[in-house]
């Protein structure tokens, strides 16, 4: 008797519970749906971010050349600071330390070294070596006006290198077979232009020059 008693008792506690569900306003419900959405999507794994630095679409870093400057910073000693132009045999020259070679370097190889330079010397271990400005060269040849070597400190076309040089020396050159000659990996790879296309209008896509490429003008063919 006992256990049929509690039973039925269990049983109404369990309409009654459910009546009283029913009876909620819908905002109530709402908000309870709201709440237990809220529950389970707190309790979801976040998505794993990739490491810093590690994006797939990161930019080549900087090579220094010669005639960058460089601004050589000392946080800890700011009478040390200089800001310097790489010669043509790759360094610069520093206090304390003297000559010290910057050409082929990164910045943040640049960095290490002169920290170990100076470690003996410095109470702060902190240099920070900043790129001012950089040129580079490329190199123009054939029917030219003044063949030679180019400085820039911009991107440069290969017609903007050849104007640079004089201008084509309109007696030989053909300008719609102008090579560019590049080292990549350690070969050398030739790009033909039609530069005359571009003088005359017609093709508007730039070529735009590397560090140490070379603009080759070749003359028209003649018989005579």
């Amino acid at each position: 008797m006992t256990t049929s008693s509690t039973t039925g008792v269990g049983q109404k506690e369990s309409l009654e519970y459910k009546g009283s569900i029913r009876r909620l306003p819908l905002a109530r419900l709402a908000a309870l749906g709201l709440a237990l959405l809220t529950v389970v999507v707190g309790c979801q794994t976040p998505p794993t971010k990739a490491p810093a630095g590690k994006t797939s679409d990161s930019s080549e870093a900087i090579i220094l050349r010669e005639g960058d400057s460089v601004k050589v910073s000392f946080p800890g000693s700011p009478n040390l600071d200089t800001t310097q132009q790489i010669r043509r045999d790759g360094k610069i020259v520093l206090s304390l330390v003297g000559e010290v070679t910057a050409a082929g370097m990164t910045p943040a190889d640049l960095e290490k070294s002169l920290k170990s330079l100076y470690a003996p010397q410095l109470v702060s271990k902190e240099v920070t070596v900043t790129v001012v400005s950089s040129t580079f060269p490329v190199f123009v040849t054939g029917a030219v006006v003044r063949p030679g070597k180019v400085m820039s400190d911009h991107p440069i076309t290969a017609l903007e290198a050849v104007m640079e040089s004089g201008g084509f020396d309109y007696a030989k050159a053909n300008l719609s077979a102008v090579t560019v000659i590049r080292n990549e990996g350690g070969h050398l790879k030739n790009y033909t232009l039609n530069l005359k296309l571009v003088m005359m209008g017609r093709q508007s896509t730039p070529f735009y020059l590397k560090p140490a490429d070379i603009v080759y003008v070749s003359e028209k063919f003649s018989w005579f």
